[in-house]
C-alpha cells in the first residue's frame, strides 16, 4: 500500500456536511459524483495531500444508509492507494484478509475500489484505491 488515499465519513445530510466542512477545512470541495451503484452522493475535500470523503445515502438500502442506521454519523472506511489492485486483493486474501468483492469495482473520483472485512481488521472497514488510467 502507497499511502493513506483518503478517510470515508458517513453523513446524514451531504449539503450541510459540504457547509461543515468548508468552514473546518477552508476549502470548497473539489469534487461532487453520485455512485448510483453503492447508492451514495460523495463529496471530496482537499487539505495538502490529504482528502476526506464525505457520503450520504441515497437509498434506504444503501451500505451508508446501513451504517447510519446503526452507527450514527462517523469515520465509515479508511481507503489506502495501490499501484495494481489485483494484485493488492490477491496477496491480502493470501495472507488471510476476507475481500467484500471478488474484483475490482467503479468507485468514486476515478478509482477502482475493493473492501476488506471490518470483521478481519479490528473493526475498521479499509478500501483499496487504484486510479483508473486510460488505455
Amino acid at each position: 500500500m502507497d499511502k493513506i488515499e483518503h478517510i470515508g465519513i458517513a453523513v446524514k445530510n451531504l449539503k450541510d456536511s459540504n457547509a461543515l466542512f468548508t468552514k473546518l477545512m477552508g476549502v470548497e470541495p473539489y469534487k461532487m459524483e453520485e455512485v448510483a451503484s453503492e447508492g451514495v452522493r460523495t463529496s471530496f475535500f482537499k487539505s495538502g495531500p490529504n482528502k476526506v470523503e464525505l457520503l450520504e445515502a441515497t437509498t434506504t438500502e444503501s451500505p451508508i444508509a446501513k451504517f447510519l442506521e446503526k452507527k450514527g454519523e462517523g469515520i465509515h472506511h479508511i481507503a489506502f492507494a495501490v499501484e495494481d489492485i489485483k494484485k493488492e486483493m490477491a496477496r491480502l486474501q493470501e495472507e488471510g484478509f476476507v475481500l467484500l468483492n471478488e474484483k475490482p469495482k467503479k468507485g468514486a473520483d476515478n478509482k477502482w475500489v475493493a473492501f476488506l472485512h471490518p470483521k478481519g481488521t479490528n473493526g475498521v472497514l479499509v478500501e483499496l484505491c487504484q486510479e483508473i488510467k486510460e488505455e
